[in-house]
């Protein structure tokens, strides 16, 4: 069974950084997808980033673009998320989850495309 699970949310002033890992586990195949979700108080999930396996092609929510990075980590089914200039409204639950095969342009920020979840890490940014 595939396994995701979040690590590296804390609390940090803002214009700090933080690094978030998401551990997949339970798979071997080299398509897939692994995507960044966040939930702040009060507010729909949105997607924030994500990293296709096969190619490395990357995805970003506009509102992350030039702050926030996805790679592959050095594990194998292991992706970071390398958050920079941190801001206050970054504040929020993130969510890791991963899907069997590439997702695209349009298709990356759909939940409904991601087989398997984590349960969230907490990011707070304080000003």
């Amino acid at each position: 069974e595939v396994q995701v699970e979040e690590s590296g949310g804390g609390l940090v002033l803002a214009g700090g950084s933080l690094r978030l890992s998401c551990a997949a586990s339970g798979f071997t195949f080299d398509d897939y997808a692994i995507g960044w979700f966040r939930q702040a108080p009060g507010k729909e999930r949105e997607g924030v980033a994500c990293y296709n396996g096969i190619d490395g092609t990357t995805h970003y929510a506009d509102s992350v673009k030039g702050r926030f990075t996805i790679s592959n980590g050095n594990a194998k089914n292991t992706v970071y998320l390398q958050m920079n200039s941190l801001k206050p409204e970054d504040t929020a639950v993130y969510y890791c989850a991963q899907n069997h095969g590439a997702l695209g342009y349009y298709s990356w920020r759909v939940e409904d495309e991601y087989d398997y979840w984590g349960q969230g890490t907490q990011v707070t940014v304080s000003s």
